[in-house]
């Protein structure tokens, strides 16, 4: 095998390699996207932010429920949050994972 083949072949194997943690946050990263209730949280959160208990109201969800599942997505950086004196308002982390939500979103109601 041409050298040079063979080193392009190593480089590209060397790229596709994803070492421990990046898979575990990817896996998780999914994990969250694969919960109905974590995807309604998120698609609201897409063009505003919102208050735990806003939250709670419009997507008619118990107060705990959503606190707990605002945890599990501020844990993997997909929502932050601010604080108005005792209210904590939540809104999407960044792009990368909103954009991913829409895709899918769309290719789920693509006819």
């Amino acid at each position: 095998m041409d050298e040079t083949l063979k080193s392009s072949k190593t480089q590209k194997i060397a790229i596709q390699h994803l070492d421990e943690e990046t898979l575990f946050v990817v896996s998780q990263t999914f994990k969250a996207l694969s919960d109905p209730t974590r995807i309604r949280i998120l698609n609201l959160l897409c063009t505003d932010e919102h208050s735990v208990n806003d939250i709670a109201e419009i997507l008619d969800l118990g107060q705990s429920t959503v606190s707990h599942q605002l945890r599990f997505l501020k844990n993997l950086r997909l929502v932050k949050f601010r604080r108005e004196g005792t209210t904590l308002y939540y809104s999407k982390d960044d792009d990368h994972i909103i954009n991913l939500l829409k895709q899918a979103i769309e290719h789920a109601t693509h006819n």
